[in-house]
């Protein structure tokens, strides 16, 4: 059997700290041609939108400068057709979280950015 990749196993990570923390996971690696929504989740009446940034080591960059610009262009429009599929969202407030995830994965340290950035 295939080992998982440290993305899947950190994104699996993830998911485990949201759903510990009341978030209800509504999808997970929602794709369109624009890009991927890791996880998408609700907290209340807000629709959460997560993108998910692993590294092992952070001595070039943090988990969190790998998310640029061109990338939270793609997550916003990615949202956008998520929404235009999944009407009954539709009405509810969107936000845009970033989790990181570093060091052992055995060990992971977790940071929760809310409202990492805007539409």
């Amino acid at each position: 059997m295939k080992a998982k990749s440290s993305g899947k196993q950190a994104e699996d990570i993830a998911k485990n700290y949201l759903v510990e923390r009341a978030i209800k996971i509504v999808s997970r690696n929602f794709h369109s041609r624009f890009g991927e929504i890791d996880i998408i989740g609700i907290d209340n009446d807000i629709l959460i939108f997560f993108e998910i940034r692993y590294r092992k080591n952070e001595h070039f960059l943090s988990a969190v400068e790998t998310v640029d610009q061109h990338k939270c262009k793609k997550i916003v429009i990615t949202s956008e057709v998520y929404l235009n599929k999944h009407k009954k969202y539709q009405s509810y407030f969107c936000r845009y979280d970033v989790i990181t995830i570093s060091g052992a994965l055995e060990q992971p340290v977790i940071e929760w950015i809310k409202n990492a950035f805007q539409a």
